[in-house]
């Protein structure tokens, strides 16, 4: 039987070897919005990893667009320089589709590096005021955002445009809006983060007008023939939040504007979420959405197995698997994956000796009483 997760796909014209993504992670690990050494690593590891997509941490549009003085952006030349030397060892080496995820914090921004505990950087520390579309302090101890005005918001949008034409510089594959885990999109689409009273706030309509803006701008700014899909928090886990049957609605207007994909997460948006988390836990809202939307669905969270991935995607939940934590301890992943669905993933050449480590003499895993039979 074929396996479904190494069965190649056409995501927005952009021709995948395999279904299996390695989903954004942020690392903290940036200068002053450049991606650094750490990230050369981190995703160079990845993009040798044979999997179908790697999608980079949040990269924000702007410095206030930061989550923390940690993070990339891609603002300037300067990120732009930065994060060339990564994408040019990803292209050159790599064997893998590189997307780009842009980002805007929102009131969620100027946080700490999380090992170096929690809540805001303040402004005399390297910090900054933050902006989101209504002026609610995400927590207790952080301090109250600056709501955006009609000035504030086209700012962003040229940002959110001139991000996008630099990524196409860099030649990156595709590029994801960040729309999910309490980042300024989710913020406006949220009714318990957005209160505003004018045309950007209230029904759902008018809470889904920016987030699309800048989709619009993005699609807009990258090249027709790469795929510009979205992240979106399915759920706000709490009542009266935001929620599946909101997040159909938004896909169904993304979906008109040529969204390649939707990448299903959940939560984010306010500590006093309720998050029920287990194997394969937001798996469910995957499927209800795919239900929805002719888009093709990216199903995350907690997914560690290749058979539980491989189930996911017969069972119709989605069309392609996203690893973060699974990826960090494993980059390796896709490789054993392969091997216990009796398949194959890339390979860069200089890792082709390895094969015999973990497959049989037919392909599959190789059991403990077979010997390896490496090449060379």
């Amino acid at each position: 039987m074929t396996s479904l997760l190494f069965t190649p796909m056409d995501l927005g014209g952009l021709t995948l070897a395999n279904r299996v993504v390695v989903a954004p992670m942020c690392q903290y690990s940036a200068r002053d919005g450049n991606f650094s050494d750490w990230h050369l690593m981190h995703l160079g590891q990845f993009a040798v990893s044979g999997v179908g997509l790697v999608i980079t941490e949040a990269t924000a549009v702007l410095p206030e667009g930061r989550i923390s003085p940690y993070c990339p952006g891609l603002w300037c030349d300067e990120n732009e320089a930065a994060l060339a030397r990564v994408v040019n060892f990803c292209s050159a080496y790599g064997n893998v589709k590189l997307g780009l995820q842009l980002a805007h914090a929102g009131r969620k921004g100027s946080s700490r590096a999380p090992w170096t505990g929690p809540g805001p950087v303040p402004e005399g520390e390297g910090g900054w005021r933050t902006v989101a579309p209504s002026p609610l302090a995400f927590d207790d101890g952080w301090p109250a955002p600056a709501e955006l005005d009609a000035g504030g918001m086209d700012r962003l949008l040229d940002g959110w445009a001139g991000a996008a034409k630099r990524a196409a510089r860099l030649d990156v594959d595709s590029v994801e809006v960040h729309s999910a885990h309490g980042y300024l999109l989710h913020q406006f689409l949220s009714p318990l983060t957005n209160r505003r009273g004018d045309e950007y706030g209230g029904a759902l309509e008018n809470r889904m007008r920016f987030p699309l803006a800048v989709f619009d701008a993005v699609r807009q700014a990258f090249p027709k023939a790469r795929p510009v899909g979205i992240r979106v928090s399915a759920s706000d886990w709490i009542d009266g939040g935001w929620d599946v049957e909101q997040t159909a609605a938004f896909a169904a207007e993304l979906e008109k504007r040529g969204c390649a994909y939707l990448h299903v997460s959940s939560g984010g948006a306010a500590p006093q979420q309720k998050v029920i988390t287990g194997p394969g836990y937001q798996v469910d809202f995957a499927r209800r959405l795919k239900a929805r939307t002719a888009m093709p669905v990216i199903a995350v969270g907690e997914i560690t197995e290749p058979a539980q991935a491989e189930t996911i995607l017969r069972g119709g939940a989605a069309d392609l698997i996203a690893l973060a934590r699974g990826m960090l301890f494993d980059p390796h992943w896709t490789w054993r994956a392969a091997a216990a669905l009796g398949c194959q993933a890339p390979y860069p050449p200089q890792y082709e000796r390895a094969l015999g480590a973990i497959q049989g003499p037919d392909g599959g895993m190789r059991t403990p009483d077979e010997p390896p039979t490496m090449k060379g």
